[in-house]
């Protein structure tokens, strides 16, 4: 399985809002450019994540001349299949409509798949962002001089 790129630039942004945690109120906060600047990313999709996380109440922004966002809750509190399901959309990972598929009648494959989605899930509740921030020191270090 892939995630898109929304789910891949999401959890790169709360991991280096991550990294931030604990700053100064004023250091914490990041720009769209701040992100792009480290990871090489568009500013276009990264504009987009960036406000889904903020529908989602993961991150605060705050607008104008020296705007930005950052983290709105605890790292322990971010659990991570929770934003993968929600930038992922928790779409099926097996599509057996669109087009019909003739083994439908006979197949098992989606009910195999689903429950392997399910333990996917199941596993990943375990984790949170917490738990992607152990080398908080050494991320930090990457992330100041990735920009």
């Amino acid at each position: 399985m892939q995630l898109k790129k929304y789910t891949d630039y999401g959890l790169r942004i709360l991991m280096y809002l991550g990294a931030k945690d604990g700053a100064e109120a004023h250091e914490r906060l990041t720009t769209i450019k701040d992100i792009c600047e480290t990871f090489s990313l568009s500013s276009n999709h990264v504009n987009k994540v960036v406000h889904h996380l903020g529908r989602l109440q993961l991150i605060e922004t705050r607008r104008g001349k020296n705007g930005g966002f950052f983290l709105a809750k605890a790292p322990n509190e971010i659990r991570l299949d929770y934003v993968i399901r929600q930038l992922e959309g928790d779409e099926p990972w097996i599509e057996c409509h669109n087009p019909y598929c003739v083994a439908l009648p006979a197949c098992e494959l989606k009910g195999i798949v689903a429950r392997g989605k399910e333990l996917f899930y199941d596993y990943l509740r375990e984790f949170t962002l917490a738990d992607l921030l152990k080398k908080r020191g050494q991320l930090q270090q990457i992330f100041s001089t990735a920009s």
